[in-house]
């Protein structure tokens, strides 16, 4: 019976987890350039066979039963979202493969929210957190709006003013996305935190366009309802495998 409630744990763990990313994903549907965490889980094989220690005693029949599920290591979806019209000259989105280059030159970061504006310096920056937008020379974009608004932006990055290019935006990508992880605000850097060695984006740019989240409100719904009842399901078969327990005890006391 303790083996039972080992396993029935284990479940209820990984059906939490999931339930926690889903309903994170779930809270940012109305975030601009939002990747969700999709989750999962994997089966735990019994303890002789995880450790490799085939000397050990076992049970051939617990052994059948494996050990229990692991949550699974979350990845990043980075499927295309909806692009949404607005009328900010720096609203920016991206069509297809690619990131915006943002942060420490030395180091820096990626991101999908195309949402910039021009700081008190003239620098052009993220308007949520202030971070710089590096250009394709891996520095600050500097934007002298005294000299007018006209402020075009290609497909591939070229910003213009007045018709004449005066920088050109950092649009790139990286060759295998599973080395990506989340770093809060729209961010994305290299799980070790190394530098991200970085290649040309294929995507396009969309000037006076912004991203949609990634995030299905439906499916995230019912996959979060899911592992709801899953946990569920495992808490009440700890339950009933405790009443067992207690009444085997109670039981055999009395014949002792």
């Amino acid at each position: 019976m303790n083996y039972g409630l080992q396993i029935s744990a284990s479940g209820a763990l990984a059906s939490i987890h999931q339930q926690d990313a889903l309903t994170a994903n779930l809270a940012n549907i109305n975030t601009t350039g939002f990747k969700p965490i999709m989750t999962g889980t994997m089966q735990r094989l019994a303890a002789r066979q995880e450790d490799n220690l085939p000397m050990l005693a076992s049970d051939t029949m617990l052994e059948r039963l494996g050990g229990g599920v692991f949550a699974a290591p979350t990845s990043i979806n980075f499927a295309q979202g909806t692009l949404e019209s607005t009328e900010n000259v720096f609203d920016l989105a991206i069509q297809g493969d690619g990131f915006f280059v943002v942060g420490d030159s030395s180091n820096p970061s990626l991101t999908r929210d195309g949402r910039f504006t021009v700081n008190a310096d003239g620098d052009l920056v993220m308007a949520t957190t202030g971070v710089p937008v590096l250009s394709d020379s891996n520095s600050n974009i500097h934007i002298d709006m005294s000299q007018g608004s006209d402020i075009q932006i290609t497909s591939d990055g070229v910003i213009t003013q007045g018709g004449a290019p005066i920088d050109k935006l950092q649009f790139s990508d990286v060759s295998n996305r599973a080395i990506l992880a989340k770093q809060g605000g729209g961010l994305f850097g290299s799980q070790t935190g190394s530098a991200l060695s970085l290649i040309d984006a294929t995507g396009s740019i969309k000037q006076y366009m912004l991203e949609g989240s990634g995030v299905s409100e439906i499916g995230s719904l019912m996959k979060i309802q899911a592992a709801s009842r899953s946990a569920q399901g495992n808490i009440g078969m700890i339950d009933m495998q405790n009443k067992l327990m207690e009444r085997a005890i109670n039981t055999f006391g009395r014949i002792a």
